[in-house]
């Protein structure tokens, strides 16, 4: 488990549009917002990332990046951003699945065909929403093992301004006994 104001593990994945992602070069006063989906087989995926597409431009205008990241091969990534008509959001791909682990976030294995029709693959990270300071610190994390009810992306730009303003701090950093 990664915990609040400690070094998030490496991250560098390929984006759609040819160039990548490396948390290393994130340049935003803020840092990022990372959006770990679990593929274009997911139709929940679909719906929760227009709404961080249609909201990247006011997380933006916080100093915060944004990406959507998943274990698909580039060739799935860019069925997602097609479908997805995305005008702001990078949609990354082939996160390795030891990276997925190494965030803690979940791994599934493949069902099937999903409701609309498109193959699972054979092993998947389940959603995890993250943000990571500049210096590479976590701030945030939401990890999931379903891909069910996840966090409010305007619940999270209202919680951010509270954040700005405040200078509240990570919680969550406690690792002693109890």
């Amino acid at each position: 488990m990664i915990l609040p104001r400690q070094k998030t593990p490496d991250l560098s994945v390929n984006v759609i549009e040819g160039d990548r992602f490396d948390i290393d070069a994130v340049s935003s006063p803020r840092g990022v917002l990372i959006c770990v989906y679990r593929g274009l087989h997911c139709p929940i995926c679909a719906t929760y990332l227009k709404t961080l597409d249609k909201l990247t431009p006011e997380f933006a205008q916080r100093d915060v990046e944004t990406i959507a990241i998943s274990g698909d091969g580039e060739e799935r990534a860019a069925g997602m951003a097609a479908q997805l008509e995305t005008r702001a959001l990078r949609i990354g791909y082939d996160l390795p699945l030891s990276t997925a682990r190494a965030w803690g976030l979940y791994l599934s294995t493949s069902r099937g065909k999903t409701s609309i029709g498109i193959e699972e693959p054979p092993l998947f990270p389940e959603p995890g929403v993250f943000l990571v300071r500049p210096d590479r610190s976590l701030y945030y994390s939401y990890i999931q093992t379903m891909p069910f009810v996840r966090p409010d992306f305007r619940e999270l730009l209202k919680a951010l301004d509270n954040v700005i303003e405040k200078n509240y701090p990570a919680r969550g950093e406690y690792d002693g006994p109890v």
